[in-house]
């Protein structure tokens, strides 16, 4: 098992960019796949972007190209650089660590962090 703490979270523009992070503890992220999720109002949560343990990404359609998944495995946190903000990308932002089969599928995801907050306005 590993805990999870995002932060990063924050109000912003259209056009704006935010750097999220996600702290781990209990477990070292380089034996997970480790993802971004995110919840809209009224919306199921949804994958955003995932990186395995070797360091393979994977983006969802909506985000190609505007974001950025990394790790830092000697400081045992995870990133996602957001660029290009649009309102749609507003969610609340979750980070789960899960197996190489997890995927983008938050059902196959047992260890989830608290959120962290990101608005976007036009």
């Amino acid at each position: 098992q590993v805990q999870l703490v995002e932060s990063g979270g924050g109000s912003v523009q259209a056009g704006g960019s935010l750097r999220l992070s996600c702290v781990a503890s209990g477990n070292s992220i380089s034996s997970y796949r480790m993802t971004w999720f995110r919840q809209a109002p009224g919306k199921e949560r949804e994958g955003v972007a995932t990186i395995t343990s070797g360091g393979n990404t994977v983006y969802a359609d909506s985000v190609k190209g505007r974001f950025t998944i990394s790790k830092d495995n000697a400081k045992n946190t995870l990133y996602l650089q957001m660029n290009n903000l649009k309102p749609e990308d507003t969610a609340m932002y979750y980070c789960a660590a899960g197996s190489f089969y997890s995927g983008l599928d938050r059902r196959r995801y047992n260890d989830w962090g608290q959120g962290t907050q990101v608005t976007v306005s036009s």
